[in-house]
């Protein structure tokens, strides 16, 4: 069952990667220095106020930056590949796994899939709403994404289990509408 907890864990920050890169590393990290969450082994870096600093700055300019319209296009661009290897390392960082290849491959295929696939369903998101609003419309979306890699956050770190039926019921929709746009 700890296992299946850790997964749940790791999916919901997963998924947040998604919306914002490093908003659900910080969240990790204050959830790991308080107690509430426990990095597996060799991660206990994310524990630490170093790590607290460089994400909550890193955090921060990410935010920024996405209220800036046509860099948020920009920042899409980064982000996705940043997206892909956050979401492995916080799953991989939670799942607790002896064999290295399986550890590390159930990092990369459940979490940096996870944060591919809603990073991917932002990116097309953000690319409509510059289209049809000339940018003017990105900031609500961003606000949107902030919101939601806050709640996926919380949620992950708090109620694994509905994080993890809420990630489910999300990958489905965006993978509906990601196909259903590849057909048109």
């Amino acid at each position: 069952m700890e296992l299946f907890l850790s997964i749940c864990l790791g999916l919901g920050l997963s998924a947040s990667c998604g919306f914002r890169v490093f908003l659900p590393m910080l969240a990790a990290n204050i959830a790991a220095m308080n107690g509430w969450i426990s990095p597996g082994v060799n991660f206990e870096w994310l524990a630490t106020w170093p790590a607290f600093l460089v994400l909550l700055t890193a955090t921060i300019f990410e935010i920024g930056g996405y209220y800036i319209p046509f860099i948020d296009n920009l920042l899409d661009t980064i982000a996705t590949p940043a997206a892909v290897i956050a979401g492995t390392l916080l799953t991989t960082s939670f799942v607790a796994i002896e064999n290295p290849v399986l550890h590390w491959g159930l990092g990369l295929i459940i979490g940096g899939g996870t944060a591919g696939v809603v990073q991917a369903g932002t990116g097309l998101l953000r690319l409509l709403s510059s289209k049809t609003t000339a940018g003017i419309g990105n900031p609500v979306v961003s606000t949107a994404e902030n919101v939601a890699a806050f709640g996926f956050s919380g949620l992950a770190i708090f109620l694994p289990l509905i994080a993890f039926v809420l990630v489910v019921l999300l990958m489905l929709w965006l993978l509906k509408r990601l196909f259903s746009m590849r057909k048109s």
